[in-house]
């Protein structure tokens, strides 16, 4: 005889009887918290083909958990949520012989697959666009048995749990997406737009004084990346047309707060503030001190290199598949990349795209440790290239109005010089692709990162030359990285020759630096600072022949590396004959003999480069800060690796 699992009476002798379980008994059992972690278990222990043998079980389960979500009593549709989401995890995690085929006999049969999965995806939607504002009078089955707490119903009045059920609805919605995002199962999230439901969450979440936008804008990135190269996705079309500023604006914000608790997990690991410099008294000398906490936090543990590079390469941490769908509505939405880029938060808040930057900053200075880091790094820096190929805000970017602080990551030397307090963000963006230039030199090059970091140094420069924007900067760790990495890529040109990208990357290594030569004076801030670009091209003359044989550069008419030899040319020209009227004995002992700039002082060769400009003809080629623009369609390997390591995120954290 079958007891009653709220009660634990005796049923009635003919319950007992029938071949399902009554009405009654499902009733009871949502209206009791369910112990998720014993039910994990449960279903973690059971093998798919056992499962497979418990298909009535199951399918009973899952239809009654979708008839509580359709006619809810007491909190039986939030206990169904849980269950749900627990269920669809384990069940959507197992190695099945036949995947779809077989998830959908445990789940329905083929039969009622239809029926009861559009049924399914119904009640979820309906849950994440309104939730249930209802009330409940306090009733005795109002009582928990194990778990979490969750809001409480009855007492004397009412008690109104919307964003309790939305935020489970959409837990319950990134368990499915995670789970059967290689399985033809998503094809219901496909064919009923949740778009809209999806979108009033967010826009309910907003006016909550504690907003959880995060979830549901995960949940729109896995859906606008579903099979988005096979067919038309109808949630990339939403994307495209979407112009609601307000939800636009929490996103940002949500984007920004997300990309700051990201930053924080590296900042546990290892301290990185220069000494004799904190975050707190720079944002309080702008206004800003309400960002950090008052007083002095702990210390932070100091752990050895070994344990510190293990923790760091666990990271960012699950939610940073919120980068994906930052990535889709950037490509996707004008309005989103603008307010992305321009929206200044109330006081006392840290710009969004600051934390943007922050956050990818130390991305890339670990970008090497693991795959799917290096995977995130790509697509932030993807996002990067989409805002600077817009011109309307390559100039906001550029221009002083976007002075803002930004915390950039110093954990590992070399360092570039600590810039306090505001700073425009170009040259935050600059100093972040620098960083990522000096940190991940390998023989196993990631050729792809190197073209999108240098590519974007080489579109922000170009635009400052052609708007004659002078910034100022340390353009000579700039230009000192740029040809650090032409003599790392002569040097290991045997390891490096085979690998993809690498001839666009030298193409925009040489034109950056030629465009620095032929154009320098429209964007670099001072006369000095051009000098010292000259002087570290003479400096670096033999490796730059080099360079131009050992790749066959001067066969391509795609870059303009004659221009830099010709340079370093003249002035080595120049050089030795300054030697040669000097201190020469005829034996070879001389400035000529031993190298002339060896019996310079640096202000003898800087006044030698500045009289070598009167007799220097620069022939640089056409278009050196012409790049072309972004294609989608071009990087669709990485977007579906990228979108799998997002989807394997999601799933990680709804499993917690």
């Amino acid at each position: 005889m079958e007891p009653s699992p709220l009660t634990h009476q005796p049923r009635p002798e003919d319950d007992s009887d029938e071949p399902d379980r009554s009405e009654g008994f499902w009733k009871e059992f949502f209206l009791l918290r369910p112990d998720r972690p014993a039910l994990r278990q449960i279903l973690d222990a059971t093998r798919p083909n056992d499962l497979l043998q418990l298909q009535h079980q199951t399918r009973q389960l899952f239809a009654q958990a979708i008839a509580a979500l359709r006619q809810p009593f007491g909190v039986a549709d939030l206990h169904a949520l849980d269950t749900l989401s627990t269920f669809m995890l384990a069940v959507l995690a197992k190695k099945y012989t036949n995947p779809s085929g077989d998830i959908i006999e445990v789940l329905a049969g083929l039969d009622n697959i239809d029926n009861v999965f559009t049924e399914f995806v119904s009640a979820l939607e309906s849950l994440i666009r309104n939730g249930r504002n209802t009330t409940h009078e306090c009733c005795p089955h109002d009582i928990g048995h194990v778990g979490q707490e969750e809001p409480r119903v009855g007492n004397r009045a009412s008690c109104t749990y919307t964003a309790d059920l939305q935020q489970r609805a959409i837990e319950v919605a990134l368990a499915v997406a995670s789970g059967a995002y290689q399985t033809s199962l998503l094809t219901y999230f496909i064919q009923r737009d949740l778009f809209p439901a999806i979108i009033n969450c967010i826009q309910l979440q907003i006016t909550s004084t504690t907003p959880r936008i995060s979830s549901p804008f995960m949940l729109l990135g896995l859906l606008a990346n579903y099979n988005k190269f096979e067919f038309q996705n109808p949630y990339q079309m939403r994307l495209n047309d979407f112009v609601n500023e307000r939800v636009i604006r929490g996103i940002v914000k949500s984007v920004g707060q997300t990309c700051r608790r990201l930053r924080e997990q590296y900042i546990e690991v290892q301290e990185d503030l220069p000494e004799g410099w904190s975050l707190a008294g720079t944002l309080s000398k702008i206004g800003l001190g309400a960002i950090t906490p008052g007083g002095k936090p702990p210390p932070k543990p100091v752990y050895d290199a070994d344990t510190a590079k293990r923790l760091f390469a666990e990271l960012p941490g699950q939610e940073a598949a919120v980068l994906l769908a930052t990535y889709d509505f950037t490509h996707a939405n004008k309005l989103f990349s603008l307010e992305l880029v321009t929206w200044t938060p109330e006081k006392g808040e840290e710009q969004p795209f600051a934390s943007f930057i922050s956050l990818t900053s130390y991305l890339l200075q670990h970008a090497y440790l693991s795959q799917r880091t290096t995977l995130y790094c790509h697509l932030n820096l993807m996002v990067f290239r989409l805002l600077i190929e817009d011109p309307v805000l390559c100039k906001r970017i550029c221009s002083e109005d976007s002075k803002v602080p930004v915390r950039l990551c110093r954990q590992r030397s070399p360092y570039l010089p600590v810039v306090r307090g505001e700073r425009i963000l170009a040259t935050a963006v600059m100093d972040t692709m620098l960083d990522a230039i000096n940190h991940n030199l390998r023989r196993r090059l990631d050729a792809g990162l190197y073209t999108l970091c240098v590519g974007i140094l080489l579109r922000i420069i170009g635009y400052m030359s052609r708007s004659r924007t002078r910034l100022q900067y340390h353009w000579a760790d700039l230009f000192r990285s740029l040809l650090s990495l032409v003599r790392f890529l002569t040097t290991y040109a045997g390891d490096l020759k085979p690998l993809p990208h690498i001839d666009t990357l030298l193409d925009h290594v040489v034109n950056l630096i030629a465009l620095g030569l032929s154009a320098g004076e429209t964007f670099l801030p001072t006369p000095a600072a051009y000098d010292d670009l000259f002087y570290k091209v003479v400096e670096s003359g033999e490796v730059l022949i080099k360079f131009r044989e050992t790749y066959g550069l001067a066969n391509r008419a795609s870059n303009s590396i004659d221009t830099l030899v010709n340079v370093s040319t003249h002035y080595k020209e120049m050089l030795t004959v300054g030697g040669d009227s000097g201190k020469g004995d005829g034996k070879g002992n001389g400035a000529a003999g031993k190298g002339a700039r060896s019996q310079l002082t640096s202000l003898q060769v800087a006044e030698v480069i500045k009289q070598g400009y009167e007799t220097l003809s620069i022939q640089a080629k056409e278009g050196l800060d012409s790049w072309e623009k972004y294609r989608e369609a071009d990087e669709r390997t990485l977007l579906k690796k990228m979108a799998r390591a997002a989807v394997g995120d999601v799933r990680a954290m709804v499993a917690q």
